[in-house]
């Protein structure tokens, strides 16, 4: 069981249950796309924080809240769809104190998900 404060289980038994026959590969495989993909969109997020790019910022927040959410990982999801929100206003000094909390947050979720992995 995964730690209900930082994902919700309802969620993933759903992915489980898209391929229940493969011992937990596909989940597997997802978690292996979103922690090296999740740090990608973060350093994306940086850059164009950095650039004041706010269409390629609100990109990279709106891919991490998809799949944060697609795990149940709704903590991480609500603060990327701030960051998401904020960009398209412009609102750099939001997204900036944001951050932290979004890569904080992706830093509990890592450990989080490598044990569900790892017990599948």
């Amino acid at each position: 069981m995964a730690n209900p404060t930082i994902l919700d289980n309802q969620a993933i038994e759903s992915l489980r249950a898209i391929s229940p026959d493969d011992g937990g590969e596909f989940l597997n495989e997802l978690i292996d796309i979103y922690l090296s993909d999740t740090p990608l969109r973060i350093a994306e997020i940086e850059q164009n924080l950095a650039a004041k790019n706010p269409g390629d910022l609100t990109r990279a927040a709106h891919s991490i809240k998809g799949s944060s959410s697609n795990f149940g990982a709704m903590e991480l999801a609500a603060i990327a769809m701030e960051i998401e929100h904020k960009g398209k206003v412009e609102a750099y000094a939001e997204v900036q104190t944001r951050l932290p909390l979004l890569i904080e947050a992706f830093n509990r979720l890592r450990p989080v998900l490598l044990e569900l992995k790892t017990g599948s």
